[in-house]
C-alpha cells in the first residue's frame, strides 16, 4: 500500500480546483471600445469583440477576392505585441480617431524608435501587388554596381500583357541605376525580372532570396513568388511586414535617392527604339511635404497597395496600407491621412513594436517582447493572442508548478526508500 497517495490526491486535488478558478478570477475585463470626442461611450464589449476600423461613408466594398491564404499563426499574430494580434483595430486608448479609408489593413509606425502607432489588422495576410518591388530593392541595391551596365535577356521581357513596364527592350542595354529607376518611378515588372536575375543569377534564385530577406527582417508572413508582385499563388504580406521591409529600404542611401526622382530618361536603344521620360507614380513626394519616398501597386487581385515614409518636427513615420479602393481617396492619399494622424499622436504612442532585424517568430526582439505586455491599448481580440491569452498562460503555469511540486515529492519518497 502506498502510504503516501493520500497527500499526493489531496495535492492533485488542489492544484486543479485552482487551475481552473484561474480563467474566472485572472479573467481581463472585458475590453472596451475605443471613445473618441464627439462620439458617445459604446457599451463595454465581449473579450473576443474585434473593433471595427473606420471606413468612409458610402457603399460598402468588400473584401479583395484572396487565393487561400495559410492558417493564421497565434505566434506570428503577436510578433511586435500581442495588441496586434487582431483583425480590427489597434491604437493607444487615448488616441484621436484614425482616418476612416477603404484600405482592409493598414499600419502606422515609428521609423526610429520602432513603435506602432496604430493599426487594422496588422498581421492580416493580403496580396501585395507592386509594393513588393521594395522587397527585392532591400535584398538586391547594396549589392549591384549603379554604374554597371547590361544586356536585357528574352526572360526579363516575359512579362504579362498590359503590366507596368519601364519599356526595356530584349537586347537592350542598360545602366542598374536606370533599371532601379524603371522599378521604382514606372512600377517595371520587367525591370524586376532584371534586377532579380543580376542580383541572384536568376530570377528564381532572386525570389528565394527576398524570402530569405524577409525572414531575417522579421516579416515572417512575407512570402514573394515573383519578383515584381505580379499575383501568384502563394504570394502574401501583411502591413506590418511591409513597415519592416519599408525600414530596411531606407537605411539605403541609394534607395532614398531614387525613391525621390520625379523622372528620368530611358535612354535610346539605336534608332529604332528611341528614348522616353518616366515619371515617379508616388505623388506622395509631389504632395506631403517632408515626403521620403514609397511604392505603389495595383492588381485585380489585390486592389491598390501602398508604403510609403515622412518625416515631420525630426520624427519619421511610415504606413502601409493595403487592399484599398480608388474612391473616395486613393492609396497614396489614405496613406497621407493615415501618416497625419500619426503625426498628431504623442510620441510615446504605442500599441506595439517593429522587430528588430535578427529576431525569430518564436523569439522576437527585447524591443518587441517589452511591447507584448497588454492592457495599454485598444485590442479587443482576446483569446486570439491578444489581451485574453494570460489566463490560459497562467493555467498552464500552474499545471506546470503542480508537476514540480509532484515530481519533487516524488523525489524525496525516493530519496527516503533509499535510505532506508
Amino acid at each position: 500500500m502506498n502510504r503516501f497517495a493520500p497527500s499526493r490526491q489531496r495535492l492533485i486535488l488542489a492544484v486543479a480546483t485552482a487551475a481552473l478558478a484561474i480563467p474566472l478570477a485572472a479573467a481581463p475585463v472585458a475590453a472596451k471600445a475605443p471613445v473618441w470626442p464627439g462620439r458617445a461611450a459604446p457599451a463595454q464589449a465581449a473579450s473576443w469583440r474585434v473593433v471595427p476600423c473606420p471606413k468612409p461613408a458610402g457603399p460598402k466594398v468588400s473584401a479583395p477576392t484572396r487565393p487561400s491564404p495559410p492558417s493564421a499563426d497565434p505566434v506570428l499574430r503577436t510578433v511586435g505585441g500581442g495588441e496586434l494580434a487582431t483583425a480590427g483595430l489597434a491604437v493607444p486608448a487615448a488616441a484621436t480617431a484614425p482616418p476612416a479609408v477603404t484600405a482592409t489593413s493598414w499600419l502606422v509606425a515609428d521609423l526610429d524608435t520602432g513603435a506602432v502607432l496604430g493599426a487594422c489588422g496588422a498581421h492580416e495576410y493580403a496580396t501585395p501587388a507592386s509594393v513588393q518591388k521594395l522587397l527585392l530593392a532591400a535584398t538586391m541595391i547594396a549589392r549591384l554596381d549603379p554604374k554597371r551596365v547590361v544586356t536585357i535577356t528574352r526572360e526579363d521581357v516575359d512579362i504579362e500583357p498590359g503590366s507596368s513596364s519601364a519599356g526595356l527592350i530584349e537586347g537592350g542595354r542598360y545602366t542598374v541605376e536606370t533599371l532601379w529607376l524603371g522599378l521604382l518611378l514606372a512600377s517595371g515588372n520587367d525591370a524586376a525580372n532584371t534586377l532579380a536575375r543580376l542580383g541572384a543569377g536568376s530570377a528564381e534564385a532572386g525570389v528565394r532570396e527576398m524570402n530569405e530577406l524577409a525572414a531575417k527582417l522579421g516579416a515572417f508572413q512575407t512570402h514573394a513568388v515573383t519578383p515584381s508582385g505580379l499575383d501568384a499563388p502563394g504570394q502574401f504580406t501583411s502591413a506590418y511586414d511591409l513597415a519592416l521591409i519599408m525600414r530596411a529600404c531606407l537605411a539605403e542611401p541609394l534607395f532614398r535617392k531614387y525613391a525621390l526622382t520625379r523622372y528620368t530618361q530611358i535612354p535610346d536603344q539605336g534608332k529604332h527604339h528611341k528614348g522616353f521620360q518616366i515619371q515617379n507614380q508616388n505623388l506622395l513626394i509631389d504632395n506631403y511635404p517632408g515626403a521620403l519616398g514609397g511604392k505603389t501597386g495595383y492588381t485585380d487581385l489585390a486592389r491598390h497597395t501602398y508604403v510609403g515614409a515622412a518625416e515631420r518636427n525630426g520624427r519619421r513615420l511610415v504606413v502601409s496600407v493595403l487592399g484599398a479602393e480608388y474612391v473616395p481617396l486613393r492609396g497614396w492619399e489614405q496613406g497621407a491621412a493615415l501618416l497625419d494622424w500619426g503625426f498628431a499622436q504623442p510620441a510615446d504612442a504605442s500599441v506595439g513594436r517593429l522587430v528588430d532585424a535578427g529576431a525569430s517568430a518564436a523569439n522576437p526582439s527585447a524591443a518587441a517582447q517589452a511591447a507584448d505586455t497588454p492592457g495599454t491599448g485598444t485590442n479587443a481580440l482576446a483569446g486570439d493572442g491578444g489581451p485574453g491569452a494570460p489566463p490560459l498562460l497562467a493555467f498552464g503555469a500552474v499545471i506546470a508548478a503542480a508537476g514540480l511540486v509532484l515530481s519533487a515529492a516524488a523525489r524525496r519518497r525516493r530519496g527516503n526508500h533509499a535510505r532506508r
